[in-house]
């Protein structure tokens, strides 16, 4: 059986507020790990309406005292936005409270736009010193070096097991490099997909954290009892990418029937293809969608999203998913 996750980025869906997207993370987080996901990730993004993981850290550690054995992370905390100690230290942080269940995965995007990255304190062109960052990070939460002057407390020791998270080659390349585990944003970005894989999986060095490649598939799932309201709740999040391309981001917008019709066509071409790793309709038909995509793709894991607009019906389709991809019968289709 694959490993299965979730990504979560808090949405907060139209008439709804923040203080709902909160408490509908915290009850998704109390199902996940009931059903069977083995981690359970949060987004940091900034000066966006529509998502409610912006203090990344904090949210964790709500999930973590919320939850008892599921694995509660970062997917991912943009790194570019902080200085690797405060990282080391609210992870440390984490790790000591929650023992052996923090993951913390780094991004290079500031995950926000170039106005409110300046008031993040650290511009879009520190991105090239993200290689430096990760490495100082990780060596705030190894283990004391002699004559080492700064240290991370809480953090030091902790081990929190790093992942490097990527759209494009750029990631794939520093975490073979550096021997990291490594998750690709196909949700939302796959266009670089099958190149990534491949110089991930062809240039990776061996290190002390990992021995053999370990690639995570970030999918979207909208599954409900029919093929039809499964489309539906996929149109929410379509209308969501929409907006984002045309500078009209907010929140979460309701379901709408026909919703491609309401497009212009290069909208819509760019909306489809953003969404080309998607899984949307009825169990059988999201069965039949996840299991090409991870047979063409041989992922380690794979960690699920979806940008659903009514909480019961976004709970619903998480379970979905955990039943197909926990169905033992879907293990050995998957590998055929």
């Amino acid at each position: 059986m694959i490993p299965y996750s979730v990504l979560d980025l808090a949405p907060v869906p139209e008439g709804a507020t923040v203080a709902d997207a909160l408490r509908n993370t915290l009850d998704l987080a109390r199902h996940a790990e009931e059903w069977g996901y083995r981690r359970y990730w949060l987004a940091e993004h900034h000066n966006m309406t529509g998502i409610a993981s912006a203090a990344t850290s904090v949210l964790i550690g709500q999930v973590a005292a919320a939850t008892k054995t599921i694995r509660v992370g970062a997917g991912g905390v943009m790194l570019p936005n902080h200085a690797p100690l405060i990282i080391a230290e609210q992870f440390g942080t984490l790790a000591t409270l929650y023992p052996d269940r923090i993951d913390l995965g780094l991004g290079r995007a500031p995950g926000t736009d170039m106005a409110t990255a300046r008031a993040l304190r650290r511009g879009l062109e520190e991105g090239d010193g993200f290689p430096r960052d990760v490495v100082e990070l990780m060596t705030y939460l190894g283990d004391e070096q002699p004559g080492q002057k700064v240290r991370a407390v809480p953090g030091i020791g902790t081990h929190v097991p790093v992942w490097i998270l990527g759209s494009s080659l750029y990631g794939a390349q520093l975490a073979a490099h550096l021997g990291l585990p490594y998750a690709f944003a196909s949700h939302f970005a796959p266009a670089a997909l099958d190149q990534a894989i491949d110089i991930y999986r062809q240039t990776f060095r061996a290190s002390e954290y990992l021995e053999k490649p370990h690639f995570m598939m970030a999918l979207n799932v909208f599954a409900a009892d029919t093929d039809e309201e499964g489309l539906l709740l996929k149109s929410s999040m379509q209308q969501a990418f929409a907006n984002l391309r045309t500078g009209r981001p907010g929140p979460l917008p309701r379901p709408m029937e026909n919703v491609e019709q309401s497009f212009d066509p290069g909208i819509a071409a760019s909306v489809a293809q953003a969404l080309a790793c998607t899984a949307a309709g009825s169990r059988q038909t999201v069965a039949g969608q996840l299991g090409a995509l991870i047979g063409r793709y041989r992922p380690d894991e794979v960690i699920l999203t979806g940008q659903i607009h009514d909480h019961q019906a976004r709970l619903k389709s998480f379970h979905i998913a955990a039943k197909v991809l926990g169905a033992s019968e879907f293990g050995r289709q998957a590998a055929e």
